[in-house]
């Protein structure tokens, strides 16, 4: 059983005030964090709320009927993530990930797609706008996600077994509704998809090289996250984490695999390729091999908190900035300085053994994105 938890929201309060300095600058580029990782990615939670109950996110112990939700005056509007994307995109931001909670569940959720759509680079061009869904609604959605603008979609399915799928998600929800989600996203003229499999030792590894088989030569990508320690409700072990490398020995023992090059610096994903050209997967593996030097991605809550790193434990409190009349310029410049005293590099930390974190509180992925 995993132990009740306040959620952090609700016992920390507002983040970190951010700080806007004196002189202004004009909004550029340049700015690095601490270990010289310039900001490319922003990752944006527009709910809390989801309709699955994942036992490595929401598990229902915690996020039952009486857990207190963020009511909708504390939600950031569509106006104000697109005024904050703006900004962000003039600081040198190209990728959009819209995530949750279980983003379809927002209201008119292709409105904001169409306003972020709008939206240029500093180069010109339009943003990589991408959104993470459970697939649950999919089916619904899909030809309104492309019609608004929409480029990329990742769907989350922890197995094809229907009695493994159900355990995973908690709340009796059947597979065949999230494989009927993706063959929607196809119809409605996503390509490129992919699909996120966390294997969780003991619980789902066993249907690895069924979820490898099924979407192999399909056209859809498939990748692997290790089991991560997000927030402090999943009742995280390093026993149930089964290591990348392991994931691949075993299917390369069926199907032949050989790594690629990363489309792009700082890309999550280890990309690999089946042998014999019928497509590629990856492997995300924050625990047995980190990428923090090289990660580039903010996030904000979905109460407009600025969080520099997916374990962290307290954000930058920007809805605050967005309500009192801050100009632009001034939020931009908090954004610069904020990321230039970035040190995040929590899984490394892990990884070295030379720090206890046991009793470090961190941020709910339901509350912050994955």
């Amino acid at each position: 059983m995993v132990e009740k938890v306040i959620p952090i929201r609700l016992d920390e309060g507002k983040g970190q005030a951010p700080s806007i300095p004196g002189q202004l600058v004009a909004a550029n580029v340049l700015t690095k964090d601490t270990r010289g990782r310039p900001l490319r990615d922003l990752r944006i939670s527009v709910t809390d709320r989801c309709n699955f109950r994942c036992t490595y996110c929401m598990p229902k112990e915690i996020f039952d009927k009486n857990y207190p939700y963020l009511s909708h005056n504390e939600l950031l509007s569509f106006e104000e993530i697109t005024r904050l994307t703006t900004i962000f995109a003039s600081l040198g931001v190209e990728k959009i990930r819209l995530t949750g909670g279980e983003p379809l569940l927002r209201k008119n959720l292709e409105v904001l797609i169409e306003m972020l759509a709008k939206i240029r680079s500093i180069s010109g061009q339009p943003l990589d706008l991408t959104l993470t869904t459970n697939g649950s609604v999919l089916r619904k959605k899909a030809v309104a996600l492309k019609a608004a603008g929409l480029q990329r979609l990742t769907i989350s399915l922890d197995g094809l077994n229907e009695h493994i799928f159900k355990k995973m998600n908690d709340v009796d929800f059947p597979v065949t509704d999230v494989l009927d989600g993706i063959a929607a996203a196809q119809e409605a003229g996503f390509t490129n998809l992919k699909v996120n499999m966390v294997v969780k030792k003991g619980t789902n590894d066993q249907e690895i090289i069924a979820m490898a088989k099924h979407f192999k030569g399909g056209g859809i990508t498939l990748r692997f996250i290790e089991f991560m320690d997000v927030g402090s409700s999943n009742g995280w072990d390093m026993s149930q984490v089964l290591p990348s490398q392991e994931v691949a020995d075993r299917i390369n023992a069926i199907f032949p695999i050989e790594p690629i090059e990363a489309n792009y610096p700082g890309e999550v994903a280890q990309r690999w390729r089946y042998i014999d050209g019928s497509g590629e997967i990856g492997f995300i593996s924050s625990v047995t091999q980190t990428f923090c030097h090289e990660c580039t991605r903010a996030r904000i809550s979905t109460d407009g908190q600025l969080y520099l790193c997916l374990f962290a434990n307290e954000g930058f409190d920007f809805k605050t900035l967005l309500r009192s009349g801050k100009s632009d310029l001034e939020i931009a410049n908090a954004i610069m300085t904020t990321w230039a005293g970035r040190e995040d590099h929590y899984s490394e930390i892990r990884g070295s053994n030379t720090i206890d974190l046991k009793g470090i509180r961190k941020v709910e992925m339901s509350y912050i994105g994955g």
